[in-house]
């Protein structure tokens, strides 16, 4: 009860500042997979959803699509920035918010083929096609003129996270995907940074200008891995080590594009160090585990919640909800430190970024 009555709280804090103050940005855009994902696989047939209990059982709308039991990353940067949070692209009609909107989708990827054996997904291509018709359809209307409707998206904070289900659904899965034996790791991490970079200077070209890329965090500690596999230590480091080549060519490529595209700044979220740290080192975080999934899930813990099933007592004391995704509080503690801690995110904070 005191998780439900503290969700309600926040809730209603949030909603005093969005009508008592005005936002430090005029728009968030999310993209990514189920860590992001705030509703969009509700509207598509796939198994890959989160529309029922326990997920959301501390957020005030309850079950709303997030892969958690309550606010994801982005839903914590949107209260940072006083903005509310982005609604789910796929569940928006005729009119469409100025403050934002969120593309992300569960079990998609970089790759266009990644997540197809769920079901229907948007890959990173499809949401930024859904962006870029945002762009030319729907947000015109509400600017004066283009040179307007640009400065409005310069000055918005866009933020993504790709790539862990081209790992999850495609690269570990060899009786599925023939990648692993196509690609070694190195070469399939360059593959996906190349195809990232694309996506990245396409956001570009429609404008926006201030990003955050947050890296894979490390698989092989999720329960989804370490229940599969004898361990030495809390992780699978084999399925690390094959992540963190993709992570190890992240930054020079962001850095890249930040030196090559006239205005761009593309931040770096090192979220797998962070994360390792979380399930390593527990309490220093206040974590009392860091291991096993709080709510039931099918195949002893390595996937989905089953439905309806009470999860543990306290959430927000395990990291892991699921067999993949983590809880709330991993969320509010990478927000926390990548909006306001300049030695965090790099080269500079959100704080800092939204002084450009």
């Amino acid at each position: 009860m005191s998780n439900l009555i503290s969700s309600f709280l926040f809730a209603f804090l949030h909603f005093f500042l969005l009508i008592h103050s005005k936002p430090l940005a005029p728009a968030l855009y999310v993209f990514g997979d189920s860590l992001f994902d705030s509703g969009n696989n509700n509207h598509l047939p796939t198994l890959a959803k989160a529309n029922y209990p326990p997920y959301g059982q501390n957020f005030v709308q309850h079950f709303t699509g997030r892969f958690t039991n309550g606010r994801t990353l982005p839903d914590f940067i949107a209260e940072l920035l006083e903005l509310p949070y982005p609604p789910p692209y796929l569940s928006i009609n005729e009119s469409i918010t100025l403050s934002g909107l969120n593309y992300a989708s569960s079990a998609c990827g970089i790759l266009p083929e990644t997540g197809s054996q769920l079901g229907k997904c948007l890959s990173l291509g499809q949401q930024i096609d859904f962006f870029q018709s945002t762009v030319e359809s729907k947000l015109p209307s509400h600017f004066k003129s283009s040179k307007e409707l640009s400065n409005y998206l310069a000055k918005s904070i866009f933020m993504l996270t790709m790539g862990s289900n081209d790992y999850i659904q495609s690269y570990f899965e060899p009786t599925l995907f023939s990648t692993s034996q196509d690609f070694d790791p190195q070469t399939y991490a360059q593959l996906l940074i190349d195809a990232l970079s694309k996506h990245l200077e396409r956001l570009y070209e429609l404008g926006a200008r201030k990003l955050i890329m947050l890296e894979i965090p490390p698989l092989g500690c999720i329960p989804h891995y370490t229940r599969r596999y004898e361990l030495t230590g809390k992780c699978h480091e084999e399925t690390n080590q094959i992540v963190s080549f993709f992570n190890s060519r992240l930054h020079p490529m962001l850095k890249n594009l930040t030196s090559t595209l006239r205005g761009g700044v593309f931040i770096l979220a090192p979220i797998n160090s962070l994360v390792y740290d979380l399930i390593t080192n527990p309490s220093k975080y206040g974590f009392t585990d860091t291991s096993n999934p709080c709510c039931t899930t099918w195949a002893n813990g390595t996937l989905s919640c089953i439905p309806f099933l009470e999860p543990c007592p306290n959430p927000n004391a395990h990291f892991f909800w699921d067999g993949y995704h983590n809880t709330e509080t991993g969320n509010s503690i990478a927000a926390s430190l990548c909006f306001n801690d300049p030695e965090f995110c790099s080269p500079i904070s959100i704080r800092e970024l939204l002084q450009i």
